[in-house]
């Protein structure tokens, strides 16, 4: 899976991880950036000290995470492009990772796919989930990267090629499931904290083609996600959907499969299914 930022892979697939490794199978992570242009989103710790350590504070945060979920983790190295706020939109830090070239950000990944070999990348969409600009960043270069690794006479010096089979986005919170979690806080009794994105989202529940069960997992998710400590308040939205209740009403975690190089029927329930 390629992320743009620590906090990501918690986020979004985590159960899915989860899953994946307790059945045996090996799980890369390559966080692109450290997430030091990142703002501390955890109230209780939102102190000057946290602030000036932020990147050696999210790269120990990251280190839990992965721990928890079992995966391997590589980082691509590339700083952080930050939340580029207001309007016009000012211009991205300089060298940040989204400034750079796709090609020139792509090449660490490459090594990456070469060395460890997937069957499978997982990334964002075209619109990288949301519109950070590493986040979209992030779905060029896996693109980019997927096009390339497999070409035998193409960055010779990244290592041997090697052609993923598969290639999926995330698709979190579809129109579907932000309408099953308002049924949900209704029978609570309780405020949706995300009534604003069910109003601001499009019927695109066509666009996922796979649907991994993985409910057993998501006490897990929620570990990894709370290890990013400064990105998370416990006592937050995040966490305003009581973990048992979501199990029941979205037990999966959900994809849109964008390329294949073999023959699949979808809906799916397997990200490696025609490749076992």
């Amino acid at each position: 899976m390629v992320h743009a930022h620590p906090d990501d892979e918690a986020s979004k697939g985590a159960a899915t991880v989860a899953k994946y490794v307790e059945d045996g199978v090996e799980v890369m992570i390559a966080t692109c950036t450290g997430g030091e242009r990142g703002d501390v989103l955890n109230p209780k710790l939102d102190k000057p000290e946290i602030k000036e350590n932020l990147f050696e504070i999210r790269r120990k945060e990251m280190q839990e995470s992965i721990k928890i979920l079992g995966a391997k983790h590589t980082w691509l190295g590339f700083v952080d492009s930050g939340w580029p706020d207001g309007e016009p939109k000012p211009p991205l830090p300089k060298g940040c990772f989204a400034d750079i070239s796709v090609e020139e950000a792509a090449k660490p990944l490459i090594k990456v796919i070469r060395e460890f070999r997937p069957q499978v990348l997982v990334t964002y969409d075209e619109n990288g989930g949301y519109p950070h600009p590493d986040h979209i960043r992030c779905h060029e270069i896996t693109m980019f990267a997927y096009e390339q690794s497999g070409r035998v006479n193409k960055y010779e010096e990244l290592g041997f090629a090697w052609q993923p089979l598969k290639v999926y986005y995330h698709r979190s919170f579809s129109l579907s499931q932000l309408k099953a979690i308002d049924n949900a806080f209704k029978d609570l009794g309780k405020p949706n904290p995300y009534a604003e994105w069910m109003d601001e989202s499009k019927d695109d529940s066509d666009r996922t083609t796979t649907q991994i069960e993985c409910a057993k997992y998501f006490d897990k998710r929620d570990l990894a996600l709370l290890a990013h400590a400064t990105q998370v308040d416990p006592d937050g939205d995040w966490f305003a959907l009581p973990t048992e209740v979501a199990k029941r009403i979205w037990p999966t975690e959900d994809y849109q499969l964008a390329i294949s190089r073999v023959t699949v029927n979808t809906p799916e329930t397997d990200l490696f299914a025609g490749l076992r």
